[in-house]
């Protein structure tokens, strides 16, 4: 998993309306990239609208936010309707950003192992440096914690 002080590594995905953005298309803005591990389910649901109810605070603090999740963009796209969110959610199908990030990890649940997206946030800054990572995100305090970090961030 990339680090504090690590190059957040380029990218361009898909987004819930199937358009690309690239972490590019942000540069000289902090930009806090979530990954996710499935659209709809209930964690990921918790996550989602704590961000799109705390939106005025990411906004005061002028930061752009993405969830990046290894859905295909009509799950995602259903996802973003359903929850009526006002950020943007990137589909990462073949996970191959999860993969740059360290967040595509085996899991295990039922006694069964699979691969799949770990929650995670990374908080970039304007440089495209990582400036802070949680690396196991929990959804029901993501936004406080994140938001803290955004708040000790040097100037």
């Amino acid at each position: 998993m990339l680090e504090t002080g690590d190059q957040a590594p380029a990218f361009t995905l898909p987004n819930q309306d199937g358009e690309d953005v690239g972490l590019s298309d942000f540069a000289g803005q902090t930009v806090v990239v979530y990954f996710y591990p499935k659209a709809d389910t209930p964690g990921c649901t918790t996550q989602a609208c704590g961000i799109r109810d705390a939106s005025a605070a990411y906004a005061e603090r002028g930061v752009t936010v993405l969830g990046i999740s290894p859905d295909p963009v009509a799950k995602v796209k259903r996802f973003h309707d359903k929850q009526s969110l006002n950020f943007t959610l990137l589909a990462d199908e073949d996970h191959a950003v999860c993969e740059q990030f360290g967040v595509w990890v085996e899991k295990s649940m039922y006694g069964k192992t699979y691969w799949g997206a770990q929650r995670a946030t990374f908080i970039v800054d304007a440089a495209g440096t990582i400036a802070h990572v949680i690396p196991k995100a929990s959804p029901k305090t993501h936004d406080a914690d994140v938001l803290a970090a955004l708040d000790a961030l040097p100037a």
